[in-house]
């Protein structure tokens, strides 16, 4: 009997799977349709762009039939799409004649760039907003979690490049602090022990220029501002969501019970409602991590890291259409992976599939 359960649950969960692969693959379609039609219909024109205003309609004729944007609109999408499977995504329209630059060589030094910040960010942030949410939960309603959440909640209400520019300006302040006309109108006392504080910040880099050979501890101290303004949103995101989660199966008949039995507080969260939580703390990881890998883009052009999303909004500006199809492609595909293994861990952690009546 309880074989025939086992099966049954395992055909469930297959079938299931298949279902979200085959509709993350439907939806990755529908995406490349839509980065595609976009940027075809973005206002303006590449070769009068280069060429400039005063160009002849013959030579800009020419200038679009060297970049194959003289042909059809279906056959420009099969071929880039073609090619995007295979891992070509063309060349980029800055390279002409016998200098060519391929799209995937430019992009695959800034998407490590992009990986490696966000994997930085994520093996901190994760462990440490669930740690935090567990202490929130078992200290709900005292003084460490009224901290805690009123923090957190002020970091989730400010725009990401905010937070990036309070961090520079506090860099920047460390040299600079008693320069300001508001420090000299502070008693002295005051202003020497704000001083003090401003130097003991370590002296960051505003600016995150990584080269290629740089070293692992060298390219951390370089990502150091990026990784902090991402690592503080994403903490505080991740950490009310797994306090929230932890408090609803607080609130359980089961765990009523256990209070009633005399087990102790500790053994209850981390016994009894911790791992029921997996299931919605997973689901707040694999979003987080796929927010982390698309959502750096504003980060990366604040601290001006040589990641993808510079490079997109880079292209962007010199509407080199190769390169933006393939940033955008590229995130759009981490992003939907990412929720397909957000799925597959939400189906897989789910104790009423796993263990049917």
């Amino acid at each position: 009997m309880r074989s025939r359960k086992s099966q049954g649950v395992v055909r469930r969960l297959v079938s299931i799977i298949v279902q979200r692969l085959a509709l993350a693959v439907a939806s990755l379609f529908v995406v490349s349709l839509i980065i595609f039609g976009s940027v075809t219909l973005l206002p303006g024109n590449y070769a009068t762009a280069v060429l400039g205003q005063s160009a002849t309609p013959e030579s800009v004729a020419a200038f679009e039939r060297e970049l194959g944007l003289d042909r059809p609109a279906v056959e420009r999408y099969v071929s880039w799409i073609s090619g995007a499977v295979k891992g070509d995504f063309g060349a980029s329209f800055t390279s002409r004649g016998d200098s060519k630059r391929y799209v995937s060589a430019m992009v695959a030094p800034r998407l490590f760039n992009t990986m490696f910040l966000a994997a930085i960010v994520a093996i901190i942030a994760v462990p440490l907003s669930i740690f935090l949410g567990v202490i929130c939960a078992f200290y709900r309603n005292g003084w460490v979690d009224r901290i805690l959440n009123s923090t957190t909640l002020t970091v989730i209400s400010v725009p990401e490049f905010f937070v990036a520019y309070i961090l520079t300006y506090f860099v920047i302040m460390r040299d600079n602090f008693v320069m300001t006309g508001w420090a000299q109108a502070l008693p002295t006392w005051l202003s020497e022990w704000l001083a003090t504080g401003f130097a003991a910040i370590p002296a960051f880099p505003i600016l995150s220029d990584v080269a290629p050979d740089m070293g692992f501890i060298d390219r951390l101290w370089m990502i150091t501002l990026p990784a902090l303004t991402l690592g503080l949103v994403t903490v505080a995101y991740m950490m009310r969501m797994t306090r929230a989660a932890i408090m609803n199966l607080l609130a359980t008949p089961y765990v009523e019970m256990a209070h009633l039995k005399g087990v102790s507080p500790f053994s209850i969260i981390v016994r009894h409602a911790l791992p029921n939580a997996w299931g919605p703390i997973a689901y707040v990881v694999t979003v987080n991590l796929a927010y982390l890998i698309t959502g750096v883009v504003v980060v990366e052009v604040v601290f001006v890291y040589p990641g993808a999303g510079q490079l997109l909004v880079d292209a962007v500006r010199s509407r080199d259409i190769p390169v933006v199809q393939a940033c955008t492609l590229i995130f759009a595909s981490a992003y939907i992976l990412l929720n397909l293994v957000t799925d597959i861990v939400t189906i897989v952690t789910n104790p009423r599939l796993l263990h049917p009546r």
